[in-house]
């Protein structure tokens, strides 16, 4: 199993109401062929210096990591909707032990 995690800062003015719509966006996200649970949301405010938002997305395996990443509805969201707000954006797959 492999988990994405993402996690990014908006930039400054940027309504709360704007970044909720493109999470939301991933929420609604199917692709063809691959299942995966995506969770997000917004910073809840309770630390300083915290991201601004949060999402995890868990895969089956590498493969369908890779199909996710590459598919063209999920990169129109990440083109339109998180990169004109977006200040930074950082990202990381790990693999979950067998355990979970």
């Amino acid at each position: 199993m492999i988990r994405n995690v993402v996690m990014g800062r908006v930039r400054e003015g940027v309504p709360a109401e704007q970044v909720e719509a493109a999470i939301q966006a991933l929420r609604d996200l199917t692709v063809d062929g691959v299942a995966f649970r995506l969770v997000g949301g917004q910073d809840r405010g309770l630390r300083e210096g915290n991201a601004s938002f949060a999402l995890t997305a868990d895969f089956v395996d590498d493969e369908a990591y890779r199909i996710y990443d590459a598919d063209p509805e999920h990169n129109r969201i990440r083109r339109e909707l998180f990169a004109p707000i977006a200040a930074s954006i950082d990202r990381i797959q790990f693999a979950l032990p067998d355990d979970l």
